[in-house]
């Protein structure tokens, strides 16, 4: 885990939005289809009213940080979060760093 890139991940105020929005996947509105192994960028794409390319920068900067896990399934691209990074994350941030 690499709190330096975690920090500067949540950082910015719509990657704090997708974690959130991804702890309740089912509350997407319109509901979307979601899987098993998450849910597809169109849904937060749609949610954020952003283009693909901006949503997809700024998932790319989550997952690299390691707070999602981003999964292929066919066509679709699927994002989940990844609750061990974050747990441990905050452990770390509880116990002062």
């Amino acid at each position: 885990m690499d709190a330096d890139r975690i920090h500067k991940a949540l950082a910015n105020p719509l990657r704090r939005d997708i974690l959130a929005w991804l702890k309740a996947p089912r509350s997407f509105s319109p509901p979307c289809a979601t899987f098993d192994a998450g849910v597809p960028l169109n849904a937060i794409q749609a949610r954020s009213g952003l283009s693909q390319s901006t949503v997809s920068a700024h998932i790319a900067s989550l997952v690299e940080a390691g707070l999602l896990v981003s999964t292929r399934v066919g066509s679709f691209v699927l994002v989940s979060r990844n609750e061990e990074v974050i747990a441990a994350f905050i452990g770390q941030v509880a116990r002062g760093l």
